[in-house]
């Protein structure tokens, strides 16, 4: 029987034309018809963020759940107004294939088991979007982009950042070189935990503060850098609880290394509460100081134009309904599979820097 997330709980160089193509600010300002979403996987991030968002969104609904736990299926189903019959498990796929109201199956489950999860979906005949980190291998995240190719439909991953507008604005300076190139990138993003849960069971999470946390710094320097680092130089942290993290690590340090010479420095962990990010190019900079990758309310500065105010949205509704407009409308995105896997060639080459305690050259091929 396949594993449920009960159980689990219980226990590149089209990306600049992509960016310009598919700005998130008109996302839900594309016309036509809402795609129909399953959400996968009914934790907190799926009732907290999602499904919240899912009642804000123009261009995608909530019209079924997979879960473990009927109980939270059925509260969905009475909020956003759909038939409990469309609750369905995880052993459940033929009848999610069958169900011709769902367009695209949002896997938000642990990642050791988003690949069996994407694949399935793929293979119900549904467009996917994934959780990040995508995987907890190269070798999974490429099944994943065979699994959709070989059904004809598309895969995103849940980088919504890439349309929240403070990074976007990271991403127009790097691009435009407005300041020149960021040649020093520093980054930290953590924070204490002190309880165990699936997050350092590395079966279901794939490793520790790295995959949970580190994945924004890793992705927000490749931004900045408008680039994929070249080679990486890792090491972790002594844990100040090693009886508690004894699968995974707690916390480390690494550097990127970029073609151009630029690098970025990162800190992890579990072990202290911090958000900062620094991108110094040679005309000026950008900055983002906790909370710099939250859900909302970021505190986010350039040297250019001081602190920087969108106003008050969602990063879910954006991401959603731009992913749900791309997939509709054929469009391109940024956040694919693709760039899913070249984050987890990166973690990846983190975690055998730390094995060999030797630099590893990154290869994305």
């Amino acid at each position: 029987m396949s594993p449920t997330r009960r159980s689990f709980l219980g226990s590149l160089g089209g990306l600049a034309a992509s960016y310009a193509l598919a700005p998130a600010l008109r996302a839900a300002e594309a016309s036509g018809k809402p795609l129909g979403l399953a959400l996968c996987g009914l934790g907190n991030y799926s009732n907290g963020e999602l499904s919240p968002a899912l009642l804000e969104t123009k261009n995608v609904k909530l019209v079924a759940v997979i879960t473990g736990t009927r109980e939270k299926g059925v509260k969905l189903a009475k909020l956003h107004g759909f038939d409990e019959a469309n609750i369905y498990s995880y052993e459940q796929w033929d009848k999610v294939a069958a169900n011709k109201a769902i367009d695209i199956v949002y896997v938000v489950t642990p990642p050791g088991i988003h690949a069996q999860n994407v694949i399935a979906a793929f293979g119900a005949g549904k467009h996917v979007i994934c959780e990040k980190p995508m995987a907890t291998s190269v070798d999974d995240c490429d099944a994943m982009i065979a699994a959709g190719k070989k059904a004809g439909k598309r895969l995103a991953i849940g980088y919504r950042l890439h349309y929240d507008p403070y990074h976007q604005e990271l991403v127009r300076l790097a691009k435009s070189q407005e300041f020149g190139p960021f040649m020093k990138i520093t980054s930290a993003n953590g924070f204490t935990l002190r309880r165990k849960v699936w997050r350092i069971d590395k079966k279901l999470a794939g490793g520790g503060s790295l995959m949970d946390m580190g994945i924004y710094s890793v992705h927000a320097c490749c931004m900045a850098a408008d680039a994929n680092p070249i080679s990486v130089t890792a090491k972790e942290l002594p844990k100040t609880q090693p009886e508690f993290f004894t699968e995974v690590e707690q916390a480390m340090e690494f550097r990127l290394e970029y073609a151009n010479g630029a690098v970025a420095d990162v800190w992890t962990g579990y072990d202290a509460n911090r958000a900062e990010f620094l991108a110094e190019a040679a005309k000026g900079w950008f900055k983002g100081e906790k909370p710099v990758f939250s859900y909302r309310n970021l505190n986010i500065s350039t040297s250019a134009k001081g602190k920087l105010n969108f106003g008050v949205f969602r990063q879910q509704q954006r991401h959603m309904d731009g992913v749900a407009a791309a997939f509709r409308d054929n469009q391109p995105i940024t956040c694919t599979g693709e760039l899913g896997r070249r984050d987890m060639v990166i973690i990846s080459g983190i975690y055998e820097s730390i094995k060999t305690g030797k630099k590893v050259e990154l290869k994305y091929s």
